[in-house]
């Protein structure tokens, strides 16, 4: 079994609430972003950046503004919509459920208790 796969894809599986995450406390450019990720040590990739972007834009969950620059071409913030502020509080809910989850199925099982002792050995 390849470890590196399976690795990406649960860094992959989280990719969209992360972004949602960062985007949800302001407004931001997408290189900000991917500074963002990398000091958390989720590393991604522009190339994967702004298709995601793109995506959540186009499904009404991101709005853009277009930011003049006086050092190149105008720059695109992005903010979140009222609709993604939404669809992201039922991410945040879905991500604590699961992550109590995982907590909860990969700590070590509680000690038996005597009574159950007792009913194993009837």
């Amino acid at each position: 079994m390849d470890i590196q796969n399976t690795q990406s894809q649960m860094r992959k599986g989280v990719l969209e609430f992360c972004i949602l995450s960062i985007i949800r406390q302001g407004e931001v450019y997408p290189s900000d972003l991917v500074d963002r990720m990398k000091s958390a040590n989720l590393n991604i990739l522009e190339g994967t950046l702004y298709p995601l972007l793109t995506r959540l834009k186009n499904a009404g969950l991101l709005n853009y503004r277009w930011v003049e620059s006086n050092s190149g071409p105008p720059r695109k913030y992005f903010v979140m919509t009222d609709l993604g502020l939404e669809f992201y509080g039922e991410l945040e809910r879905t991500w604590k459920e699961l992550a109590d989850a995982v907590q909860l199925l990969t700590q070590a099982p509680p000690a038996p208790t005597n009574t159950q002792e007792n009913e194993s050995a009837a």
